[in-house]
């Protein structure tokens, strides 16, 4: 039995390896593309990839293509790395009848075969360590949040593989400032929801502050149109302080208090709350640098830098400053660079 066109998800295969194992009769993923017609991976399918997280693998090319993750210079990912696929080999297509400025744009030359060809498709993955390539999603998934590119599938690739979260979709939402940000929403696994915290202290093992979506939701289930794809227009809207009753703390100590302040100032929203992530409410490094001048400035403490991305919350860093030593000086204010003597040669 071969699956395709869409990535399955292995969890719901439960119940068949329970009746029938996994070896008669054998399943099979199998990625493809039109312009291949139309196979070009296979990798059969273990009841152990039950328990090995719920990535789409889609295994190694079929015997007459060649697969190849590339960067945008054409430079194969190293392991783990996201990049697109690109297919070469005797199974390729010629081109886009009468489309000449779309074959020659698709079907690019190949880097290490002279005359002959690769198909940039599209399609995101990384390699995985065992020789598997694990397909993200479509390239053009990509959004670009608070001047950063961010590639939803490879958010997604990673939520799947808590073991409380069946499905999920990543999409962009535009905010009360215009800005985009990132809503998560997820399918209970196994009917029970993890706290908001231990999700997001799972993304942050995983992924870059930028990455982590702003708000997260829960669903019975996503919403899918009649040719069974992801309907982003009927995915509810979500209110970046729904659900966050426990972030939104206010502030109790004069610290936290002055913090909330000077955040609210810097990332130029209200309200805050003293368990919300500095970086996941829109701060960046050039940001913490300005944060960490105002702190030095206000308490006088000896502070490094990276405490700000060691307690992200306004809970955690005024707890850092509270107990943190004085300063010898009278404030971190930044040494005068000095002037360079320019010497006529």
């Amino acid at each position: 039995m071969i699956f395709g066109g869409e990535a399955p998800d292995f969890a719901t295969l439960r119940p068949w390896f329970e009746r029938h194992g996994d070896t008669t009769p054998r399943l099979v993923n199998m990625y493809g593309i039109t312009e291949t017609t139309v196979h070009v991976t296979y990798r059969p399918i273990a009841a152990a990839d039950l328990e090995n997280g719920k990535g789409s693998r889609i295994g190694c090319a079929i015997p007459d293509l060649d697969l190849f993750v590339l960067d945008p210079a054409l430079a194969p990912c190293a392991v783990g790395v996201p990049g697109e696929l690109h297919v070469g080999g005797a199974g390729l297509a010629h081109g886009y009848l009468h489309q000449p400025e779309l074959t020659a744009a698709r079907f690019i030359p190949h880097p290490w075969k002279s005359g002959e060809r690769l198909y940039k498709s599209g399609d995101l993955a990384r390699l995985s360590a065992d020789g598997d390539i694990e397909y993200l999603g479509r390239c053009d998934m990509q959004v670009k949040v608070r001047g950063f590119r961010i590639e939803l599938g490879e958010i997604e690739s990673v939520l799947l593989q808590h073991p409380e979260i069946r499905q999920v979709a990543v999409v962009p939402q535009a905010s009360a400032d215009g800005e985009n940000r990132l809503v998560a929403y997820m399918v209970r696994a196994n009917g029970t929801t993890p706290a908001e915290r231990e999700i997001r202290a799972f993304l942050r093992e995983h992924l870059p502050a930028y990455m982590i979506p702003s708000a997260l939701a829960w669903l019975d289930a996503l919403p899918m149109n009649h040719n069974g794809k992801l309907d982003t227009k009927a995915l509810p809207s979500v209110n970046q302080n729904d659900g966050n009753a426990e972030r939104l703390a206010p502030p109790e100590t004069d610290v936290q208090k002055q913090l909330v302040e000077i955040w609210e100032e810097l990332l130029n929203r209200r309200p805050i709350g003293i368990r919300e992530s500095f970086f996941e409410l829109g701060g960046h490094s050039l940001m913490a640098m300005r944060l960490f001048t105002r702190i030095a400035q206000k308490w006088n403490v000896d502070l490094s830098l990276q405490r700000i991305f060691d307690c992200p919350t306004v809970a955690e860093l005024a707890s850092t400053i509270e107990s943190a030593p004085r300063a010898s000086g009278p404030s971190h204010e930044a040494a005068p660079i000095p002037v360079a003597t320019r010497r006529k040669r």
